[in-house]
């Protein structure tokens, strides 16, 4: 039995926005109006507008969910500020803090700050959320329906967390998918013939991790578990767990993703 969501309001239906809808409508989703300029077409059930000042007159969104580029926000938010006081507020843009959203909407907005991952277009993805002050606990409630109608959800109390959940899972498929890329062009320059090293990299990257994910095991145990002693995948794993290969190039690559998404809250 899917529940049933009651009217939102989406500024944004691009790749996260699409798939959070379609995910909501799966749920039961009652009415929703779109905010998109660049959309061609509204989705099944939906109202699409160009701009805020196209919403029909009284519709009255329990949540408004903010699925554009933190670039976009000052000029954006601002005209959302009316529904501060009977809407919750879900951000999922990358960097933008609470206190700097209230600003823009108004110091008395419930605004629940989220990231992502783009698994979500499969319903497999993973999100952070952070409630800000003022939420009400209904309105954590129906965040986390939203959130979690496209994958798994988590809650931290602490915001600034966000900034290395943005590094770690929010730009986590992007590693993933260039590991996939690199193990596909390495196998080319062994000799496999091209077709054959992409669907053995890509079988093998979307394998691995639905074993990990259906194992009680942690990832250093199933690394362990393909690693016969003397053989070829220790040969392989002295390169890349050397100290200044992998090890030091992850740390140092969320590191800098984490710092990227506080200069954006500024």
């Amino acid at each position: 039995m899917t529940d049933t969501l009651p009217p939102l309001l989406l500024v944004g239906c691009g790749k996260m926005g699409g798939a959070m809808l379609a995910g909501w409508r799966e749920r039961g989703l009652s009415q929703a109006v779109i905010v998109d300029p660049f959309l061609a077409a509204a989705p099944d059930g939906a109202i699409l507008v160009k701009e805020p000042g196209a919403i029909p007159a009284g519709f009255t969104p329990a949540a408004v969910v903010l699925a554009i580029k933190p670039q976009e926000a000052a000029a954006t938010l601002p005209h959302y500020a009316r529904f501060a006081g009977q809407a919750v507020f879900v951000s999922v843009m990358a960097g933008k803090n609470v206190a700097g959203m209230q600003a823009l909407l108004g110091a008395g907005a419930a605004v629940v700050r989220a990231m992502p991952n783009t698994p979500a277009a499969v319903r497999q993805g993973f999100t952070v959320a952070c409630a800000g002050p003022g939420v009400s606990p209904a309105q954590r409630t129906l965040a986390d329906t939203l959130l979690g109608a496209t994958g798994e959800i988590a809650w931290v109390d602490q915001e600034g967390l966000l900034d290395p959940v943005t590094a770690v899972s929010g730009g986590g498929p992007a590693y993933v998918f260039l590991l996939a890329e690199l193990l596909e062009k390495a196998a080319v320059e062994q000799g496999i013939p091209a077709d054959l090293a992409r669907r053995m990299a890509r079988s093998t990257v979307a394998g691995s991790g639905a074993l990990l994910a259906a194992s009680a095991e942690d990832a250093a145990q199933l690394r362990k578990n393909v690693t016969s002693p003397k053989g070829t995948t220790e040969r392989a794993l002295g390169v890349l767990m050397d100290e200044t290969a992998w090890p030091d190039h992850i740390s140092r690559a969320i590191a800098a993703a984490t710092a990227r998404s506080r200069e954006l809250a500024g």
